[in-house]
């Protein structure tokens, strides 16, 4: 019983089963709208060919009477005559009756049997006998094996003195039971019909919505040791969009997984290789006044390195930050020159200033000067003394392009596309630097917060180029005033 219950839970708790209910619900609100109106329409169908039977019935008798009246002597007894002929030999619809009233009585039927809304001692028979003037009309009854009456009337004069009235009468019980049986089965149809293809179509939604069914069994057996599980894209639509959407996804989760892994473990190691030092020669440290001086000197050169890194590291994770630029007015071609200044002390090389761009721009100057230098120093650690480095600025358009140009040992290709990584160092090239591999790092952070790009042309043993593609204006931001 339990288990029945808990199915019976699980079902009405699927998507499919509530959108399905849902859209049942809807078409049986649309049919039991649908069904008074069409009983309406059928009704109204069925008195509009009522009173088209009525017409052409009365304009029969009215087209034989005015040929009889033209031919014959207009006498009683000959209208009588007439009367009897037409109601022997015309019989009437179903549910028509053909009534004649003469000189303000009953005087016959077809057929001859009347129900008693009509018979001769009815109120209905005593109003046609006064008519004067031909009518139309219709007079509903609570008896529902009559319905209501329709009726049509011709008035039998002689010598334009009213005889008589010939009456058309349709009672529409008949009628009304036929067209409520039509609506019985056409409720009992669409009823049907919705709910087979509720049946039908809660079968086939379970291969429609397989795809997000293979996405909740496939985020629960994710996990921080495996992200390599992806779901399979079958077909087009907005189901095969999501799988891609999905796959999409767990590519940048798991490629950030992986950054941040390898982030961890790099930190680790570039911290934990100083940390070693430092311990190595704390304890082998002796009470020479000589040994004690060089051991300290080496510590504390370790721990700036530690510090530079720990520095650079804050940097990153600050780049995260809402608040991480402090925007203002920057003078390109000031800007430049500033920056030539600092970074042409940072070694002992053939420094050059290149160009300088026009105009304005607005950024962070700060950062943008740490992207600089960091640029400038990774040029000088690849270079000779005999090489040159350039620093120059060019504005076009909305973009100002500010590069560092040097004519060292270059870059291999293979290199080219991770450098950027962090802790990343280029392979089998001299290094004098001992940093951590921050830098380049810090730069590509610096320029994509300036919602700019960074690019690099380098070739082996002629050098590199990088150059940092830089908006002039940051949309959605403000600047400070330049102080």
């Amino acid at each position: 019983m339990l288990s029945l219950k808990g199915t019976w839970q699980r079902l009405i708790g699927e998507t499919r089963t509530r959108i399905l209910l849902l859209y049942a619900l809807t078409m049986l609100a649309a049919v039991g709208i649908a069904v008074p109106i069409f009983r309406a329409l059928l009704f109204h169908e069925v008195d509009q060919r009522v009173q088209a039977d009525l017409q052409e019935e009365l304009e029969s008798f009215q087209s034989l009477y005015q040929d009889w009246d033209a031919a014959t002597p207009e006498t009683d007894e000959a209208l009588e005559e007439f009367v009897k002929n037409f109601l022997e030999t015309k019989t009437p619809e179903d549910d028509n009756y053909h009534i004649v009233i003469l000189n303000g009585e009953f005087f016959r039927s077809s057929p001859r049997s009347l129900p008693e809304v009509i018979d001769s001692d009815s109120e209905l028979m005593q109003q046609w006998a006064t008519l004067r003037d031909a009518t139309d009309g219709r007079v509903d009854t609570p008896n529902p094996s009559v319905g209501s009456v329709l009726y049509s009337t011709y008035v039998l004069e002689t010598n334009n003195i009213p005889q008589g009235v010939f009456v058309v009468v349709h009672l529409t019980a008949g009628e009304r039971t036929e067209a409520f049986a039509s609506v019985y089965v056409f409720t009992k149809v669409a009823i049907g019909v919705v709910l087979l293809s509720f049946l039908l179509a809660w079968l086939t939604s379970q291969q429609l919505l397989k795809p997000v069914q293979s996405l909740a069994l496939t985020a629960r057996s994710i996990s921080e040791t495996d992200l390599s599980r992806r779901l399979e894209v079958k077909g087009t639509g907005e189901l095969a969009e999501l799988s891609s959407t999905f796959n999409a996804m767990m590519n940048r989760v798991q490629s950030a997984f992986e950054s941040q892994r390898n982030f961890i473990n790099d930190a680790g190691h570039e911290l934990f290789t100083p940390l070693t030092i430092i311990q190595g020669h704390l304890e082998v440290m002796g009470d020479d006044p000589d040994d004690r001086t060089a051991t300290l000197a080496l510590v504390m050169d370790e721990i700036d390195r530690m510090s530079r890194v720990a520095n650079d590291l804050l940097l990153l994770a600050q780049a995260e930050q809402p608040n991480f630029l402090q925007l203002e007015t920057i003078h390109v071609a000031d800007f430049t020159q500033e920056v030539f200044a600092k970074v042409s002390v940072l070694a002992d090389r053939q420094w050059q200033l290149g160009s300088l761009g026009r105009g304005v721009m607005v950024g962070d100057r700060q950062r943008l000067t740490g992207a600089m230098l960091n640029l400038a120093r990774n040029a000088s650690q690849h270079t000779q003394p005999t090489d040159t480095i350039e620093l120059g600025s060019t504005t076009l358009g909305s973009k100002v392009r500010f590069w560092v140009r040097d004519t060292g040992e270059g870059i291999a290709p293979a290199d080219q596309f991770r450098i950027f990584d962090r802790f990343a160092r280029a392979a089998n090239t001299y290094r004098k630097s001992e940093g951590a591999g921050l830098g380049l790092a810090i730069v590509k952070t610096v320029v994509e917060s300036h919602q700019g790009t960074i690019e690099l042309v380098s070739q082996l043993g002629a050098g590199s180029t990088f150059t940092l593609v830089l908006p002039l204006d940051l949309p959605h931001q403000e600047a400070r005033s330049e102080s």
